[in-house]
């Protein structure tokens, strides 16, 4: 590979899977040569089979509504607009220097990144010992998916980083959070929300031609969605839109993000059809992921509805 005049040789070892855009995952080739900044990154996800879930939020003075979402991967800068992420572990090498751990081959000591301080403040506003540093992490992911929460503060929330209450139910909140955080992480293991599946005659007897996507289109009232000229899916529910990040459903994400494109700059051909072929094997992966993603919204709702008041 050749950057700035150098010449640098590929390492298998730095390629990725990073989440580019909700509910939408990319290969990443991930090196400092070719991407700048990344010790932060590094010590979210140090090395491809470094665990770790992050809550991304868009910066403030992004003036859109507010938004988040929550990853195993590594996420673009630009997931939901400019974007910070709040980890549940941090890595930090034995000698301050994550970079220094991964070079020799190590992954660097996790910590938790929720503090000492915090863990003892929650157990004693609940009285509760048994309150635990990730209970924290998924009770803030639910505070923050609340209806209140999000309309009192919505003018603040485009402007500043959220500031989290003491809710008077801790574990329904942190259940909550935890229930969501299984949904959008494992996208793409839900099961398939049963919208009807019209496949004309004609369409090919090979499943990777049959399932073949270039540009899905939604039709007019957005109850059907047109995959490709052989397949249409029927019975979209309104509730599938009712749940955003960052100004779009997830079915909408998918219809936006998974298809053919190529880069004019680089003439590099960005194959959604490939993707499924190399990491999920599956033929039938985009149309079942638009029924996924239909049911990610669906059940998303589902908790955010059961929800009590976050604020009192």
């Amino acid at each position: 590979m050749l950057h700035g005049g150098a010449i640098h040789g590929f390492r298998p070892d730095a390629i990725r899977i990073a989440l580019y855009r909700p509910f939408s995952k990319r290969w990443l080739y991930f090196d400092r040569a070719f991407n700048d900044m990344i010790y932060q990154q590094l010590r979210l996800f140090p090395r491809p089979d470094a665990e770790n879930k992050v809550i991304i939020l868009q910066a403030p003075g992004d003036n859109r509504n507010f938004t988040c979402l929550v990853t195993d991967e590594l996420p673009d800068l630009h997931v939901v607009g400019t974007t910070q992420c709040f980890p549940l572990y941090v890595y930090d090498g034995e000698d301050g220097d994550v970079e220094v751990q991964v070079a020799l081959d190590l992954i660097a000591p996790k910590d938790y990144a929720i503090t000492d301080e915090t863990l003892r403040a929650f157990q004693e506003q609940y009285g509760d010992t048994s309150i635990t540093k990730e209970d924290i992490f998924y009770y803030v992911y639910g505070v923050l998916h609340a209806s209140d929460y999000r309309e009192r503060f919505a003018s603040d929330l485009r402007r500043e980083l959220p500031r989290i209450p003491f809710a008077s139910d801790f574990w329904a909140f942190s259940q909550a959070g935890r229930k969501l955080a299984e949904l959008h992480i494992g996208y793409e293991k839900v099961d398939p929300f049963p919208l009807e599946e019209s496949i004309s005659s004609n369409a090919p007897e090979d499943p990777w031609e049959r399932y073949r996507v270039k540009k899905m289109r939604f039709a007019r009232d957005k109850r059907d969605l047109v995959v490709n000229e052989w397949i249409t899916l029927r019975g979209i529910p309104e509730e599938a839109f009712h749940y955003q990040v960052n100004g779009r459903s997830p079915i909408e994400w998918i219809v936006e993000q998974y298809q053919i494109k190529r880069d004019r700059a680089s003439g590099i051909v960005n194959d959604p059809n490939a993707w499924a072929r190399e990491t999920a094997q599956d033929p039938r992966y985009i149309v079942d992921l638009v029924k996924r993603a239909v049911r990610v919204a669906v059940e998303t709702l589902k908790v955010i509805r059961q929800l009590p008041p976050a604020l009192e």
